[in-house]
């Protein structure tokens, strides 16, 4: 069967334009696109046969579909031929049972999708390999592209440089000086791409950015780009699957410039289009308190948007005062019934601490999910029989200085509850004995 993807306006102007086209926002209105998909189309293949092909391509080594994304193809980018596919099998990430942490809270039935163990440490990766792939179509067929960029805080920038390098593409990354961790840094650098750390905040590197990409030679690779977002849906059908495509009650996950939950709730309603499920989990959208522009329009009924300026997070990653995809993510929280709530330092630096006491290794803006979680089962709007999910966005070892900082207490606006610091001793084999003995006495 032959199907197709094409750009639309988000707000319903009249118009569809190539996938392929040079083209961040609506000629009309100057709204964000989306990526639109011929849903009747692909209802002409069953839901059974549907979930067949994604299980057996799922984690195979056939190209491309092995990848979590291309085993996805034809719900992706079905226009975007073979050779051109840029992926480092992205996806397939595992979903851990936090069984300990979930009994704790009183939740057992609590799941973390580990979107971190990705090729560059982040859920990023799922939708720079479609951004990436089509770009690489792009100046295969002939168009002025020759570099892509992209503002960042970290884990944008990393998956760009990656994916590009991968693509022989230059990539051009602006960042906010002094605002990633030394690990998120070297990324992009050790891959090759001209790496611009800018004196400002990440809405000041996005500025510049999309004035620098208004030359058609440099493709702006945000969250803005409706690209990125066909990617990063697949989270929740991946989620759908693993599950032998039950849906959960809650899927909770950290937001800043609101590309990923848009995009989780756009593939979770493909789900529904295509009669695979007949059920919408709700969604949370965690907020670090010091950078809630979301959680402030929540609090005013989505009347209007607000954007303020972003202050210091430990949640770097989502340190953006003014996000870009706030009307989708607006649409995402209305139709799943969803809810929006915040994290203080202080919450998400000790739900980081004892998440990690229970097996897990979470990176700040994992954290930012599971304090929120913790806060909607007190709540009572979670409720101890559902079944949640919390999306954890990258890996802890990008964030070393942040888990040393706590257990040596040295956390601004944070008292660690839960620091584990060394015990310095002397090689004294009975005091070793009597401090070890009183280590785990303490533990039982």
């Amino acid at each position: 069967m032959i199907y197709n993807a094409r750009f639309r306006c988000f707000r319903g102007c009249p118009g569809e334009y190539s996938v392929f086209d040079v083209m961040y926002t609506c000629p009309h209105c100057g709204g964000l696109l989306e990526v639109y998909h011929d849903v009747e189309a692909l209802r002409r293949r069953s839901p059974a046969a549907w979930m067949k092909i994604l299980e057996e391509r799922g984690g195979s080594t056939q190209w491309p579909y092995g990848s979590g994304v291309w085993g996805m193809k034809e719900w992706v980018m079905p226009n975007l031929r073979d050779e051109n596919i840029v992926s480092m099998f992205e996806g397939n990430s595992n979903l851990f049972w936090a069984e300990r942490l979930g009994r704790q809270i009183g939740v057992p039935d609590l799941w973390v999708k580990l979107c971190g163990n990705s090729h560059t440490g982040s859920f990023k990766d799922l939708g720079m390999t479609v951004l990436v792939s089509v770009v690489k179509q792009m100046i295969a067929d002939g168009s002025p592209v020759r570099a892509v960029a992209c503002a960042s805080t970290g884990d944008t920038s990393a998956a760009l440089a990656a994916y590009a390098a991968a693509a022989g593409i230059p990539a051009v990354v602006f960042l906010p000086q002094n605002r990633v961790s030394r690990a998120q840094l070297i990324q992009p650098i050790a891959n090759g791409a001209h790496v611009l750390a800018l004196d400002t905040d990440f809405d000041g590197c996005m500025r510049i950015v999309r004035e620098m990409t208004q030359d058609n030679t440099l493709y702006l690779a945000n969250s803005m780009n409706s690209l990125r977002i066909e990617g990063q849906k697949t989270v929740g059908i991946e989620i759908v699957r693993q599950f032998d495509w039950e849906a959960p009650d809650w899927i909770v996950m950290p937001v800043g410039n609101l590309g990923n939950i848009s995009a989780l709730y756009k593939g979770l309603k493909m789900l529904m289009d295509l009669g695979i499920t007949n059920k919408m989990p709700r969604l949370a959208a965690a907020q670090a308190a010091k950078a809630n522009p979301f959680y402030q329009s929540y609090l005013n009924g989505f009347k209007e948007k607000v954007s303020l300026p972003a202050q210091n997070t430990l949640a770097s990653a989502i340190q953006i005062g003014d996000p870009v995809s706030y009307e989708k993510a607006v649409q995402a929280i209305q139709v799943t019934d969803g809810v929006v709530e915040q994290a203080t330092e202080h919450e998400l630096a000790n739900a980081a601490a004892l998440a990690d006491r229970t097996g897990m290794y979470t990176c700040p803006h994992t954290a930012v999910a599971l304090a929120v979680l913790f806060k909607l089962v007190n709540q009572g709007v979670i409720k101890s029989q559902e079944r949640v999910i919390v999306i954890s966005t990258a890996h802890g070892l990008k964030f070393t200085s942040f888990k040393l900082h706590y257990h040596e207490d040295a956390l601004d606006e944070v008292e660690a509850q839960h620091a584990n610091p060394p015990i310095l001793l002397p090689p004294d084999i009975d005091l070793v004995r009597q401090t070890l003995a009183q280590r785990l006495k303490s533990d039982s």
